[in-house]
């Protein structure tokens, strides 16, 4: 999705009864409104202030500055993508923007690239860290991504961002929305384009520079039925076009991603507003193509995923202090991919496709014993057509003492079937297992001085078995597996289960503000390792995973309306492949940032990152964006 272009988060019109909590933050990625300070399980919320405070034009590089994220990027901006959460497998995060789960069949692991997820309209970003799989469904192992896009409050609103810089980047967007009677609504629109750069890092070989561009549209609509039901209709649609390079260096090959999301739900109250219900359906459409203009047939691989989602949520006060969270969802999904030969003479192959259904129920129970305590355990059972049943348990807790400190603890489990393309491609392997994971937090925050100052640090273990890895095939090979299945064409490689990886470490974080001068960072230790006894690889690094990370942002506002801030980025070292025969070393960047306000709706911003120019890689051969100068204004009316 190349924004962030749906809006008002799933449930929006139910106002939970403590939302003047604290904190004052309510989070969605619960999928019922919950303070924050009732959330069990770490969580990071990035608020509007924060959002437009960092610049950053993509959501995984503003992601990547929150404790236990890390990414690997194949190139510049448009490129493929994959973020990782306390060292899980990209497609064990779930990706929701306003209450739409997203997913893309068709791709690798069946998860979601975020190379095409910018900033946009994102009012608030939660990152929900460890197990979630009881209200998430399956892929829920390493954590959620959860969107909150704006939503309109007045008769009339909108915004405005345009900026330009480096590398002929330019990137507009535009939203209009408001309220008018029962009905609200909200439209908008960006466009984004930069000339880019190597795909392929200039120390391989990669000169000429690889662009990116991207068109996208959004738009929602919510009308009120009566004081308690309303019908909720969202669309989206985006189209990206990125060059990319070839194996052997610059090549003038290049891909499209085309992108629709729509969804329609109708809400409504019962039992004096104690029973909330949503019954929505939603549809996902991916389509990806890639061309070789030097070749005799252009293109050289398409494919396309389709999700369509049935779901029934319920919340149910059972009184002020117990609550219910229940629900009931049907998930079809199927894809297609062929890869063409490059010679006219050899006819088109037949599309490899595949499809996949799943049926869940599942429940949650929250009580609040006494004032600042919240408890919650839940049960989720999966049916997969191809894999059975399979039952999920969670629960966990949270304690707010009046000393200014929050005990946290939560344990949950995971499973997830094979992707579409990891069973049926021309890599797959019908013989593949589900993953299982479980997995355990515990931490602790301490806020002094009247919360101006915050620090805090969890621990966290996750153990998944049966991990579904890439294994090249090697020239000469006897495995049966490195051919073809039911032919003798050989391949490159096969999708297979590893016995087990494991992943601990720790997450500290700590924030200072002082008037207008704002400082904080975290760090985190993360230790994933393959556990696989009797291989070769046992004891390895599990690829691209730095083991040390850490963030430090300043920022000090002046009286008259400028802002100046900085950002420290460091990445320690971490390995490309999984025998760790690939190094890829660290690296520290540095941004400044500078925001004026021109007036309480219109504000010029500038950025510098990447100031002393770093090389560096997070995959290996790939190029990454070296220094860089943005500026740009924003508007809000």
């Amino acid at each position: 999705m190349a924004a962030l272009g749906l809006s008002a988060p799933v449930l929006a019109q139910v106002e939970p009864a403590d939302a003047d909590a604290e904190s004052g933050i309510v989070v969605t990625a619960t999928r019922t409104p919950t303070p924050l300070e009732e959330v069990p399980s770490s969580i990071t919320v990035l608020d509007k202030a924060a959002i437009d405070r960092a610049q950053d034009i993509g959501a995984a590089e503003l992601l990547l500055r929150t404790p236990g994220i890390s990414i690997s990027r194949n190139g510049g901006y448009g490129t493929a993508t994959s973020l990782r959460i306390r060292g899980a497998e990209t497609d064990q995060t779930v990706v929701v923007i306003d209450g739409v789960k997203l997913n893309d069949p068709s791709s690798t692991g069946g998860g979601y690239n975020f190379a095409n997820l910018l900033i946009g309209d994102a009012q608030q970003i939660e990152v929900l860290r460890g197990p979630q799989s009881i209200l998430w469904g399956s892929q829920a192992i390493g954590g959620v991504v959860n969107i909150v896009t704006a939503s309109p409050q007045k008769a009339i609103e909108g915004s405005f961002d345009i900026e330009a810089g480096s590398r002929e980047t330019v990137s507009a967007r535009a939203a209009l929305g408001g309220v008018t009677g029962p009905l609200s609504w909200r439209i908008g629109g960006q466009s984004f384009t930069t000339e880019g750069i190597s795909a392929i890092a200039p120390a391989f070989g990669g000169k000429e520079a690889d662009g990116y561009q991207n068109r996208n549209v959004a738009g929602r609509a919510e009308l009120a039925l009566g004081a308690n039901a309303s019908i909720d209709l969202r669309g989206y649609y985006s189209s990206g076009r990125v060059e990319i390079d070839g194996f052997s260096g610059d090549a003038a090959d290049y891909s499209h991603n085309r992108e629709f999301v729509g969804y329609a739900g109708l809400n409504f109250a019962l039992l004096d507003g104690r029973l909330r219900n949503r019954i929505a359906y939603s549809y996902t459409d991916t389509d990806r193509d890639s061309y070789g203009p030097d070749r005799d047939r252009p293109l050289s691989f398409e494919a396309a995923g389709e999700n369509r989602r049935w779901e029934y949520q319920g919340i149910f006060d059972l009184s002020q202090q117990i609550a219910v969270n229940f629900g009931v969802e049907n998930e079809r999904s199927e894809f297609k991919s062929r890869s063409p030969s490059a010679s006219l003479d050899t006819p088109l192959p037949d599309f490899i496709t595949g499809r996949a259904e799943i049926s869940s129920i599942y429940g949650q129970l929250t009580v609040r014993p006494v004032e600042g305590l919240t408890i919650n355990g839940g049960v989720r059972h999966d049916d997969h057509n191809r894999y059975g049943g399979r039952t999920l348990f969670a629960a966990g807790g949270v304690w707010e003492l009046p000393t200014g400190t929050t005990v946290r603890a939560s344990y949950g489990e995971g499973f997830k079937a094979p992707s579409l393309y990891q069973l049926f491609s021309e890599y797959g392997n019908v013989t593949l297992n589900p993953e299982r994971a479980d997995g355990w937090e515990a931490g602790v925050e301490q806020a002094m001085f009247g919360r101006l100052f915050t620090i805090g640090a969890t621990y966290f273990q996750r153990t998944t078995t049966n991990q579904i890895i890439y294994n090249s095939c090697s020239t000469g090979t006897t495995d049966p597996l490195c051919t073809v299945p039911g032919t003798d064409t050989e391949r490159y490689g096969y999708y297979l289960n590893v016995a087990r990886a494991k992943t601990h470490g720790i997450e500290a974080v700590a924030a200072l503000n002082l008037g207008g001068f704002t400082l904080d960072g975290n760090y985190s230790w993360t230790v994933a390792e393959d556990r696989s006894e009797g291989t070769v690889n046992e004891g390895n690094w599990l690829p691209r995973r730095p083991r040390h990370s850490a963030n430090a942002s300043l920022s000090y506002d002046f009286a008259f309306g400028l802002t100046l801030g900085s950002a420290v980025r460091w990445s320690g070292k971490s390995y490309d492949n999984a025998s760790n025969a690939t190094r890829l070393d660290d690296y520290t960047l540095v941004d400044l940032r500078a925001e004026y306000a021109i007036s309480d709706t219109l504000r010029l911003f500038a950025r510098a990152e990447n100031i002393f120019d770093e090389h560096y890689m997070t995959a290996y051969r790939y190029g990454t964006l070296g220094r860089s100068i943005y500026a740009g204004v924003r508007g809000r009316f």
